[in-house]
């Protein structure tokens, strides 16, 4: 078992500046090379806390504040637009990014696009449903339409 400090926040495993252990084989072929986890040592409980700090700036503070962001986004349709061809299949794919930006312009607030969890890659135009993680224990369903450009 390897122990671990996430950089990012993983489904299933945790959030920035938790301490994990996880088999080998996996930290060394997916979490360590993509960058969401360094390894941990005595020393890195400084970066630790950097960590921790950093993501209470970012996070939203208060449960409150939490649900009253999930009712706005759930009752706000959110559009994005991308080239497509005639089928009305995209030229590639609609990203967590672009969709946080959309959610922005259309006047809601502003989410950090690793929060968006999108179950298959938008790649047509249509209505899909997005996952939103706001809060450790609210997350919101947000409804994105894919328009032709």
């Amino acid at each position: 078992m390897a122990k671990l400090i996430l950089t990012h926040e993983v489904t299933g495993l945790g959030a920035p500046g938790d301490v994990i252990d996880v088999k080998d084989g996996y930290a060394r072929n997916y979490l360590v090379p993509r960058g969401l986890a360094t390894a941990w040592s005595k020393g890195a409980e400084k970066e630790v806390t950097a960590i921790r700090r950093a993501r209470k700036v970012r996070e939203i503070e208060t449960l409150e504040e939490a649900r009253a962001v999930r009712d706005s986004l759930q009752g706000n349709p959110v559009t994005v637009s991308a080239k497509s061809g005639d089928s009305g299949r995209l030229f590639g794919a609609i990203t967590t990014a672009e969709i946080a930006d959309a959610v922005k312009a259309a006047g809601g607030p502003s989410i950090d696009r690793r929060k968006i969890e999108v179950a298959q890659p938008i790649k047509a135009t249509g209505e899909y449903e997005v996952q939103v993680r706001l809060h450790a224990e609210v997350s919101a369903k947000l409804t994105v339409k894919v328009v032709a450009a």
